[in-house]
């Protein structure tokens, strides 16, 4: 019996398409209601097209979590739920859940499965070898990300998004105020109302205040708020808002010394 062949490429069969992984950034929705209608009109009244801010969103890919539901909760209400997403410029493209029965209603409407969250590790720390410099390097300066800047108090009902950059706001930030920024926060003032920080994601981001009374901080989605009471340490105090770097996710709040 012959030996077979070996196959042949055929690089102009190819030369049309190439096919290789991709990674995309992505926001998740954990739903924590199995009331959609109330979600939907929340999600309305936040980002839709009348609502806070209608621009919160870019056409952000999105995934949709309900591992934190119960099992039996009824699916009918996903499709319109996807709707009221899609009007706040968001595109759902991916389900995380425990139960089958979620996992075909979404799968139908044409979401994928994503990976379980992985709770974020301490980055490890990586010593550089020596190097003799034989030729010192120009660095140009590269400017940093643009601020946003509020230098009005802030009342209740109002409401301030720095989009992609941080937020210093010179005046109070009344009870009922909210400001909310991609980067971090600075109240150069007292902080009565609300403050998110980071708010795309960027555990990294801050709030500091010289004077921290707020009714809620939150740091990448990570929040408390005032039915906990601050410590007294902290309360009226110059103070900053971070989370922990030891993968835990736990917000802490510490006084600063002038």
């Amino acid at each position: 019996m012959p030996a077979p062949s070996a196959v042949q490429s055929s690089p102009s069969k190819r030369s049309t398409f190439e096919i290789k992984s991709a990674q995309l950034p992505l926001v998740a929705l954990l739903v924590k209601t199995n009331d959609f209608q109330t979600l939907a009109e929340e999600l309305n009244a936040a980002f839709g097209p009348q609502g806070e801010t209608p621009d919160f969103f870019e056409k952000d890919g999105l995934v949709l979590d309900f591992s934190s539901l119960d099992v039996d909760v009824p699916t009918q209400g996903l499709e319109p739920l996807l709707r009221v997403l899609k009007t706040c410029n968001l595109i759902p493209v991916a389900y995380r859940c425990n139960h089958p029965a979620w996992a075909e209603a979404a799968e139908t409407l044409g979401l994928f499965k994503a990976e379980p969250e992985v709770q974020r590790s301490k980055a490890a720390t990586v010593i550089p070898e020596p190097r003799q410099t034989l030729v010192q390097e120009v660095i140009r300066e590269v400017p940093g990300p643009a601020t946003m800047v509020i230098d009005k108090p802030l009342r209740s009902g109002q409401k301030v998004y720095a989009k992609g950059c941080d937020l210093v706001v010179l005046a109070m930030v009344n009870q009922g105020a909210e400001v909310v920024a991609d980067g971090n926060i600075h109240v150069y003032a007292a902080l009565r109302g609300k403050a998110m920080a980071g708010a795309r994601g960027n555990a990294k981001a801050r709030i500091f205040a010289l004077s921290l009374e707020p009714e809620l901080v939150s740091i990448a989605g990570v929040y408390r708020t005032s039915e906990n009471p601050f410590p007294k340490e902290v309360h009226g105090k110059t103070a900053q808002v971070r989370l922990s770097d030891d993968g835990q996710e736990k917000l802490l709040i510490e006084a600063l010394k002038a």
